[in-house]
């Protein structure tokens, strides 16, 4: 590759005549804006130990299995992620027991992630909405704990007489705090499933066998239920991250869109580390 300090050294070898300076101008502008770029490439800084993976994720500890679309599969996402898991976060003690005595620890993951390179942090349960504060001031990047947190966006983009509606692993125990701290509406409509054979069941369980065609049933009857008793849905969020790998089934069976966990970090992550577009035109016509 001819650097801009060989090209600027050509220019010396070029005779102007008529219109030919018109050519070299052009020429000299674009060799000043390489010789620009060559300087800014040459000093980088760094202050990270982890790069190209800004998006931090808090796991819970569990063995069930994780299929590609659920957030705990690196398969799942299209970008590097990094992981933590953090130790006694059990899916039933965050899910049935509020997440009791594992703040600290949750902060401790966090703080973890962001001194090893994370730009911003999220978890794998919708349930985590309670810790938002505290995460967040700890963690002094962007974090978002919870799926939930989509709600108030998405009731703002819906037309007028329409609202998003949820489905969660456990409409038992989701609580007004649990919604109150994503700033969700309590009238928000809720389905869960509770009431099926597998999902919850298995899951909260954190049993090592799981029939995915069994859940992707229990899904479809919660979806069901939430549209019949609520005429006026406008888009379903699925507050479980673990519901994501039927996110399409239920766009094709209820006709309405469908927002996650992974609608929210691809958001994450496209802000914190944008896509480069290119300064010039791949295809211009040539000038007359």
């Amino acid at each position: 590759m001819v650097s801009a300090f060989e090209q600027i050294h050509c220019v010396l070898d070029i005779t102007v005549h008529g219109t030919e300076w018109i050519l070299l101008l052009r020429r000299l502008r674009n060799w000043q804006t390489n010789l620009l770029r060559e300087i800014h490439m040459a000093l980088e800084y760094g202050g990270k130990s982890v790069y190209g993976a800004c998006v931090g994720i808090l796991m819970l500890e569990a063995r069930f299995p994780r299929i590609e679309g659920d957030m705990g599969n690196a398969g799942t996402w299209p970008f590097p992620v990094q992981y933590r898991v953090v130790p006694g976060a059990t899916p039933g003690k965050v899910v049935r027991e509020n997440a009791e005595g594992l703040l600290e620890k949750f902060i401790e993951a966090t703080v973890d992630l962001v001194n090893h390179g994370a730009d911003c942090v999220t978890t794998n349960c919708g349930f985590l909405s309670l810790f938002q504060k505290e995460i967040k001031e700890a963690a002094g990047v962007p974090v978002a704990t919870s799926a939930l947190m989509q709600v108030p966006m998405v009731n703002s983009i819906l037309p007028p007489g329409k609202q998003v509606g949820i489905l969660t692993i456990s409409k038992s125990t989701l609580t007004d705090n649990h919604l109150l701290a994503a700033g969700v509406p309590l009238d928000t409509p809720v389905a869960g499933t509770d009431g099926g054979r597998e999902f919850t069941e298995k899951l909260l369980g954190d049993c090592v066998d799981v029939d995915f065609e069994l859940c992707l049933e229990d899904m479809c009857a919660a979806a069901r239920e939430l549209v019949v008793e609520n005429e006026n849905l406008g888009a379903i969020l699925l507050e479980c991250t673990n519901m994501v790998p039927y996110a399409d089934d239920i766009r094709r069976l209820t006709g309405l869109p469908v927002y996650s966990i992974y609608t929210l970090v691809a958001w994450l992550q496209a802000a914190s580390m944008p896509r480069r577009f290119r300064r010039e035109l791949r295809d211009p016509r040539k000038s007359p």
